[in-house]
């Protein structure tokens, strides 16, 4: 049985970093990964489908470029070269992360599959198949989640693809089903849209990007249906069938009405679920929820004093700067002995569509479930200066301020640099700026946050 101060189970984006610097405060600390150094950001999320999302763009904007004067007469999509330059961003980032945190003095690198043989014991499956024991007082567990797979008839009998495995296309789909309505069933519908596939989106709710206020989800789903992408709501994939390597024949239930979808691919986007079960949590008396979340406090700790759960594996916000926030509040407590917690910390998040949506804080629909006395600031991107000059005025910017002490309560902007006009006002409301200060600031001309000062001047006192 080999000791440590620390163990490490998973290298994302809270394992990774917090390991490195448990390590230097003196910690003798190990680092398990059972796959790729840095977790799901790196390999399989943020990293690669950003790179995609950005090829994807320039080819919207080859073909979008006649409207600001420059014809481009014609272009293709070379799928191959669009895969490598993401495969070589991917790598650069995983061995870059790997070989800094070998570097790191006190801190041991492993590859393997972790189990708990006991509350503070671990055995570790090694690469080469053989198993190393080690114990620690403090464990963090930062595994994340996977692709969720419905049970649908004939799902397994079809190469069906997940957010991880459509990655590895160096083609384009014929026709592309998508299974999920969400943030990442959209980003990739539209991304493969503009590569050239034929794309239908499913989404069993009445609404696409349902978590959203109504009005967002109008808007998102005309400017998908611009781009000719097919999107279905109240629907449902209940059966597939495919011939020996044909097309794919989906039974499709909308509204209720049966109807066939044929298509040559399949991308399962419905959810994600953590990755818990190989874990052996009960031999550690680690509890979970229903759905196999770890069940953490404020400080995010569990039910077993000195075993930490971070990032998606805790059921919290799914975001890749949360789990990063999440090993800052967990080493700051421990090391620098602070006593910070996640209660009422601001979530921004931004689902890079394009145009892309941008959330921090409440939309209307939590206004007025919590009966607040709100105000609502709305402007179209039609009236936004920047939008206008650009050739790109789809979408909207939306606020929800308090009617009594002028407090920013939330935002969305869905729109060219969503994400960034958001992160604008997120800046507000940690600093307890109102929305009477911020419609009177001096941004410059013409930047896409200075319509800010519109957007709240839409506001009486």
């Amino acid at each position: 049985m080999k000791k440590f101060d620390a163990i490490v189970i998973g290298s994302g984006q809270a394992g990774a970093p917090l390991a490195k610097k448990l390590a230097l405060a003196g910690m003798k600390t190990v680092i398990i990964e059972k796959r790729f150094y840095g977790g799901t950001c790196v390999n399989d999320g943020c990293t690669p489908t950003k790179t995609w999302v950005a090829s994807a763009k320039a080819a919207y904007m080859a073909g979008k470029s006649v409207d600001l004067g420059v014809p481009v007469k014609k272009f293709g999509i070379n799928m191959p070269k669009i895969k490598k330059r993401k495969d070589d961003i991917v790598m650069q980032s995983r061995i870059g992360g790997q070989h800094a945190a070998e570097k790191v003095k006190g801190l041991d690198v492993v590859f393997g599959e972790a189990t708990f043989t006991g509350e503070k014991t671990v055995s570790v499956k090694l690469k080469n198949g053989k198993k190393q024991n080690i114990q620690a007082d403090l464990i963090f567990l930062n595994v994340g989640a996977k692709p969720f797979i419905p049970e649908i008839e004939g799902l397994n009998e079809i190469k069906y693809l997940t957010s991880t495995t459509i990655l590895d296309l160096d083609y384009v789909p014929e026709h592309l089903l998508v299974l999920g309505g969400n943030y990442i069933g959209l980003e990739f519908g539209q991304m493969f849209r503009r590569f050239g596939s034929k794309v239908t989106i499913l989404e069993k709710s009445a609404r696409i990007v349902s978590r959203e206020d109504e009005d967002i989800s109008a808007e998102m789903q005309t400017i998908l249906e611009a781009e000719q992408i097919s999107v279905l709501t109240h629907a449902q994939a209940t059966k597939f069938k495919q011939k020996a390597g044909g097309k794919i024949t989906a039974t499709v239930s909308v509204n209720g009405e049966e109807k066939k979808v044929r298509c040559s691919h399949v991308l399962v986007a419905v959810g994600r679920t953590p990755q818990t079960d190989k874990l052996g949590l009960d031999k550690a008396g680690v509890k979970t929820d229903d759905k196999g979340n770890i069940k953490v406090n404020a400080k995010l700790e569990t039910n077993v004093k000195g075993i930490y759960a971070l990032g998606d594996v805790n059921g919290g916000p799914a975001f890749t700067h949360i789990s990063y926030n999440d090993y800052t509040i967990v080493y700051r407590n421990l090391i620098e002995k602070q006593s910070l917690s996640t209660t009422d910390r601001l979530v921004p998040y931004c689902m890079f569509t394009d145009p892309q949506l941008g959330r921090v804080g409440i939309d209307e629909t939590e206004a007025k479930k919590q009966g607040l006395d709100y105000k609502v600031a709305k402007l179209p991107m039609a009236h936004v200066a920047r939008a206008i000059e650009t050739g790109d005025t789809r979408g909207f910017m939306k606020a929800i301020v308090d009617a009594k002490t002028k407090r920013i309560l939330g935002a969305t902007v869905l729109g060219p640099e969503g994400g960034e006009i958001m992160t604008v006002l997120q800046m507000a409301m940690e600093g307890g700026i109102t929305y009477d200060e911020v419609r009177y600031f001096i941004f410059a001309h013409p930047l896409y946050s200075e319509s800010l000062n519109n957007l709240f001047l839409a506001l009486e006192d």
